[in-house]
C-alpha cells in the first residue's frame, strides 16, 4: 500500500511538472509570436514608402501606403531621361509637385527647397529656427538666384513686374492679400505649386487652386529679368 501511495505522488509531481513545463512552454512561445509579428510590424512600417522602377524605365511607382494600395508615378516626359540617374532631391520634389523628374533640374533651388522644408513660421522671423512669408522670398531668390528683393510682401509686390498666371515660371513671386492689402508672398516652384511660410504649416508646399490659398490670390510677380 505504502508502495503504491509512494507511486501516485511521484506520479502526480510528474504530471505537476507537466503542466508547469506547457505553460512555460505556451509563454515562450507566445514571446516568440510576440517577437515575429513584432518584426513584421517593424517590415511593414519599413515599407511604408518604398520606390520601385516602372515599365522601361519611363516612371518610378511610389507606394504610400501598402495596406491602402495607393500608389504614385513619378514620370518623365522626355524618353531619353535616365531617371536612375536622378537626383533623389529631384525624385522626392518630383512626387510633391506632381511634376516629371527632368523638369526639377535646379539641384540649389531644390537643396534650398529641402533646407527650409518645415520650418516654424512666426512674424519677423529670418533664420532657421522661424521665419515669416516675405523673408522666405527673400533668402530664396538671393541663395539661389543672387536676386536682392525689398524685405516685406506688401514691398515685394510694388517691386516685382507683374506677370499673367500662364507665364508662370520657376522663381516667380505670388502674392495673396486678406482684405485689401498684400500680406502674404510665395516662390512658384512648376505645376501651379508654389513654396511658401505659412502660419499653419510653416515652410510648405502648396497648390494655387488650394480651397484657401486660390481665395486669396492676388497675383503673380517677377523679379528675374
Amino acid at each position: 500500500m505504502k508502495v503504491r501511495l509512494t507511486q501516485i505522488i511521484s506520479l502526480l509531481l510528474i504530471l505537476s511538472g507537466c503542466k508547469s513545463l506547457q505553460r512555460s512552454t505556451a509563454r515562450n512561445n507566445t514571446s516568440t509570436t510576440q517577437t515575429t509579428a513584432s518584426k513584421k510590424t517593424d517590415s511593414k512600417f519599413l515599407n511604408e514608402v518604398a520606390i520601385r522602377p516602372g515599365e522601361k524605365n519611363s516612371n518610378y511607382i511610389v507606394h504610400s501606403s501598402p495596406a491602402s494600395g495607393s500608389t504614385k508615378s513619378v514620370s518623365s516626359n522626355n524618353s531619353s531621361f535616365n531617371l536612375e540617374k536622378a537626383d533623389w532631391l529631384q525624385i522626392k520634389y518630383a512626387i510633391m509637385t506632381d511634376m516629371p523628374v527632368e523638369q526639377l533640374n535646379n539641384l540649389t533651388l531644390l537643396k534650398q527647397m529641402d533646407h527650409w522644408m518645415g520650418t516654424r513660421y512666426c512674424f519677423g522671423g529670418d533664420d532657421e529656427d522661424c521665419i515669416d512669408c516675405s523673408a522666405f522670398t527673400q533668402t530664396l531668390l538671393h541663395s539661389v538666384y543672387g536676386i536682392d528683393i525689398p524685405r516685406t510682401a506688401k514691398e515685394q509686390f510694388t517691386f516685382a513686374t507683374r506677370i499673367e498666371d500662364r507665364d508662370l515660371q520657376e522663381g516667380d513671386l505670388v502674392f495673396f492679400r486678406t482684405g485689401r492689402s498684400i500680406t502674404h508672398v510665395g516662390m512658384y516652384v512648376g505645376n501651379y505649386k508654389f513654396i511658401h511660410a505659412a502660419t499653419s504649416t510653416g515652410v510648405a508646399i502648396t497648390d494655387l487652386n488650394d480651397a484657401y490659398w486660390g481665395r486669396k490670390y492676388a497675383g503673380a510677380g517677377r523679379v528675374m529679368h
